[in-house]
C-alpha cells in the first residue's frame, strides 16, 4: 500500500506527544494546545488510512512485520482490516472530543492531557497489533492511564471506583495471560492470524489437548475440559472489558466518578476493546468452545441487555443512567457475536444472515462509541453550568432556557434509542435481522430491552426538558456560538451515518465476508 509506516506513526504519535505534554508542567495553554494538535494530526493519519484502504479486500492491509523476541514468540506485527480500521477511526474521533470537553481542567492539566494521549496510544496499539505479546503490552498500557484519570481527577468516591476498575480489569488480564501462556506452550506461536489458521484446521485444539494434560488431586481432565479452561480465561479478559453481566459491577461507579471527559473515552472507545477481542481473537481461535458454550453465552447477552436497561430506568444520576445504557447497547453487540458462535441446526442458513449480524455488530460498535461520547460531553456541559449537579430531579423545563442544548441532547438521545435516520438505527437493525434466524428465542427476549430503553430515555427527556422551570435555572446559559460549532460536527456525523450507513458498511463488507467464511459453522 505504502512505504510509510502509517500504523506505527498513528500509535507512536500520541505516545511521544504525551511525553511532550507532560514536560510542559503548569503551562496550561501550551499543554492543551499540543494535546489537541496531536489528536488532530492523528485524525489526519486515520483519514489517510481510510482513503488508502482497499475496500474490495478482506485481508489485512498496511502490514508491518519485524521479528522481535523469537524465544518468546514476540513479533512486531501490525496491520488492519475493516474491523481494525473502524476502531482506529473511532479512537481518532473520540479523543479530540474528549480533549475539548476537558479544556477547563484546572488541576495539573499537563498531566491530565498526557494521560489521555497515553491512553490513546494504548488503544491504537490494541486495535492494530496482531501478535499477543505486542498486543498485550498495549492492552495493559491503556489500563494504567485510565486508572489515574479516574483516581486523580474523579469525584468524591473516585478512590474505590478506580480501585474496583483496576482490580476487575487486571484480574481479567491475568486470566487471559495465563491462557495464552498455555497456547504458546502448546503451539510455539502467538501471532493471531497463524493461530486462527491452526484453529480452522483443528490443529490448535489438538496441540492444546496433547500438551496441556493435567491432573489435580488424582482427577484427570479431558482434552475438552482443558481447552475450555483456556477458552474461559480469554473469555473472562474480554467479558470484563465490555463489560458483560455479571462482570459489569465496576462500570457504573467508574463512569459516574470519572470526569465526564474521561468517561467519554471509557465508554466511547475502551469498552470496544472487549468486543474487538471477541471478534479478533475469541471466535477465530476458539470456535468449537464458543459453540459448546453458546447457550449460556446467549443467556448472559440477554441478561446484559434487559438487566442493564431496567437498572438504567431505576437510576437518578444522569451519568449512572448513561453508564447502564452503555452496557445495554453493548449487550446487543454481544448478542450478535454469540448468535454467530455455532448456530447448531441453523448452520445451513444463508451466509447473508450471518454477515448481516456481524455487520450490525461492527456498525453498532462505531455508532455507539460516537453517540455515547457525545452524551457524556453534553452531561459535562450541564455540570459546568449548574455547579456540578447532574441528578435527574435537579432540573426540568430546560427547553425554555436552553433550547439549543436540549435540541442537541435530544438528537443524541434519539440516536441512542435507534431512531431511523440517525446513526444508532442501522447497527441495531442488522443485529436483530441477522441474529433472529440464528437464535430466535434469545433475540425475542432481547427485544424487551428495546422497550425498556425507550421508556427510560423518554423519561429522561421528560424530566430534563419539560415541566415547570426551576426558578434557579432561569438564567442558565444556552450553548455558546463556539459550542454550537463544536457540537455541529458530531451531530452532522450522526445524521450522515444514519442516512448513509454504507459509508461505514463499505469499509467492513469484505472483512465481514472473510470472517464469516472462516467460521467453521
Amino acid at each position: 500500500m505504502s512505504s510509510l509506516p502509517l500504523l506505527s506513526l498513528i500509535t507512536m504519535l500520541p505516545l511521544l506527544a504525551g511525553f511532550g505534554v507532560a514536560g510542559f508542567g503548569v503551562r496550561k495553554k501550551a499543554a492543551r494546545s499540543l494535546a489537541f494538535g496531536s489528536s488532530l494530526l492523528t485524525v489526519f493519519l486515520a483519514c489517510l488510512l481510510w482513503c488508502r484502504f482497499d475496500n474490495a479486500s478482506g485481508d489485512f492491509q498496511f502490514v508491518e512485520y519485524h521479528p522481535w523476541i523469537p524465544a518468546i514468540g514476540a513479533n512486531y506485527y501490525v496491520a488492519v482490516d475493516g474491523l481494525g480500521l473502524l476502531m482506529v477511526m473511532l479512537t481518532s474521533i473520540v479523543v479530540p472530543m474528549s480533549i475539548l470537553a476537558a479544556w477547563r481542567v484546572e488541576r495539573n492539566p499537563s498531566l491530565y492531557h498526557a494521560m489521555v494521549l497515553f491512553l490513546q496510544a494504548g488503544l491504537m496499539g490494541t486495535f492494530t497489533a496482531l501478535n499477543f505479546i505486542h498486543w498485550f503490552l498495549f492492552w495493559e498500557l491503556s489500563l494504567v492511564p485510565a486508572f489515574f484519570l479516574v483516581r486523580l481527577w474523579g469525584g468524591s468516591r473516585r478512590a474505590p471506583a478506580a480501585a474496583r476498575f483496576f482490580i476487575y480489569t487486571m484480574a481479567g488480564s491475568v486470566a487471559m495471560l495465563l491462557s495464552f501462556l498455555g497456547v504458546f506452550y502448546a503451539t510455539g506461536k502467538l501471532d493471531f492470524p497463524d493461530l486462527a489458521e491452526m484453529s480452522r484446521h483443528g490443529a490448535l485444539n489438538s496441540a492444546l489437548a496433547a500438551k496441556l494434560g493435567w491432573r489435580l488431586f488424582g482427577q484427570a481432565f479431558t482434552a475438552r475440559q482443558m481447552t475450555e479452561f483456556v477458552f474461559g480465561g480469554v473469555l473472562m479478559g474480554f467479558a470484563v472489558k465490555v463489560p458483560m453481566v455479571p462482570f459489569h459491577t465496576w462500570l457504573p461507579a467508574a463512569y459516574a466518578e470519572a470526569p465526564s471527559a474521561t468517561t467519554m473515552l471509557l465508554t466511547g472507545v475502551m469498552s470496544k476493546m472487549g468486543l474487538y477481542g471477541f471478534l479478533r481473537i475469541l471466535l477465530p481461535l476458539f470456535p468449537e468452545q464458543s459453540r459448546w458454550l453458546r447457550t449460556p453465552l446467549l443467556v448472559l447477552a440477554v441478561v446484559t441487555i434487559v438487566f442493564s436497561a431496567c437498572a438504567a430506568f431505576a437510576q437518578r444520576d444522569l451519568k449512572r443512567i448513561l453508564a447502564y445504557s452503555s452496557i445495554n447497547h453493548l449487550g446487543y453487540c454481544l448478542l450478535g457475536v454469540f448468535a454467530l458462535a455455532g448456530a447448531g441446526g441453523t448452520a445451513l442458513l444463508p451466509a447473508t444472515e450471518k454477515a448481516a449480524a456481524l455487520s450490525g455488530v461492527l456498525l453498532q460498535m462505531f455508532n455507539h462509541g460516537l453517540t455515547a461520547a457525545m452524551l457524556f460531553w453534553l452531561v459535562s456541559v450541564l455540570e459546568q453550568r449548574s455547579g456540578g449537579l447532574r441528578g435527574l430531579n435537579d432540573f426540568g423545563g430546560l427547553r425554555k432556557t436552553m433550547p439549543v442544548f436540549c435540541g442537541v441532547t435530544g438528537i443524541a438521545l434519539f440516536s441512542s434509542l435507534g431512531l431511523p435516520g440517525l446513526n444508532g438505527f442501522a447497527g441495531e437493525f442488522l443485529i436483530f435481522k441477522g441474529s433472529f434466524p440464528l437464535a430466535m428465542g434469545a433475540v425475542s427476549l432481547a427485544a424487551l430491552g428495546l422497550l425498556v430503553t425507550a421508556v427510560f430515555i423518554l423519561t429522561l427527556m421528560q424530566r430534563l426538558f419539560h415541566g415547570p422551570l426551576n426558578s434557579k435555572w432561569v438564567r442558565l446559559p444556552d450553548l455558546t456560538r463556539g459550542e454550537r460549532l463544536l457540537f455541529a460536527l458530531p451531530v452532522g456525523l450522526m445524521f450522515l451515518l444514519g442516512l448513509w450507513p454504507q459509508l461505514l458498511a463499505s469499509i467492513v463488507n469484505s472483512t465481514v465476508v472473510r470472517m464469516v467464511g472462516r467460521l467453521p459453522f
